[in-house]
């Protein structure tokens, strides 16, 4: 039976067969059963690791150690609120700084990027609207049915198991699912690594 660690585009967390491309830290949201207690963040440095690093292993969900979360790709993890992390990922990371206009200590990108993503005591996702063709490359959206990627031009659904067939993107006003620190760094050239079939 797979665990309650794949991170959905919304936020929510799920338990999915698939492993995903990359792996998320938000602290020890698990009890000693690796069931996920009512937290969604411990901490607000909500970073996106590689998968295999240095030969690390690990146990998952393992009795006070952080929890394990996994992505389909970077995409989605941009829209749950992570970033790039500095020691796995680090040119990425800086890529991702720079494309965001953050420089100074990294603490204080995670408090905007956390205000961003999470609405206070609730443990909820924050949202906003914008114009769908003013979104760059790598943004979420949610739609009637799902959240969707804007990607090369066209709109792909997400489900649990990754990515839909194409759609047509329609224009107006859409709710957006990335936090708006991460549109900058979209904006501004970064580009996240996405799995699309």
């Amino acid at each position: 039976m797979p665990l309650r660690n794949r991170v959905q585009p919304t936020g929510e967390i799920l338990a999915h067969p698939a492993r995903g491309s990359f792996m998320g830290n938000r602290g020890i949201l698990h009890d000693e059963r690796q069931r996920l207690t009512k937290a969604r963040w411990r901490h607000k440095a909500w970073v996106c690791c590689l998968t295999d690093f240095k030969s690390r292993k690990r146990r998952l969900m393992a009795p006070n150690r952080y929890t394990e979360l996994f992505f389909h790709d970077e995409a989605v993890a941009l829209a749950a609120g992570h970033r790039p992390c500095g020691e796995c990922r680090r040119a990425d990371y800086r890529a991702f700084l720079a494309a965001a206009g953050h420089s100074g200590p990294i603490k204080n990108f995670d408090t905007a990027l956390h205000t961003a993503r999470a609405v206070p005591r609730v443990f909820r996702q924050r949202r906003h609207h914008a114009e769908a063709g003013t979104l760059p490359d790598g943004a979420f959206i949610l739609t009637d049915t799902c959240p969707a990627l804007l990607w090369q031009g066209a709109l792909h659904p997400f489900v649990p198991g990754g990515y839909g067939p194409a759609q047509n993107i329609q224009n107006g006003i859409v709710t957006v699912i990335t936090p708006e620190p991460t549109l900058t760094a979209l904006k501004n050239g970064y580009r996240p690594d996405v799995k699309i079939s």
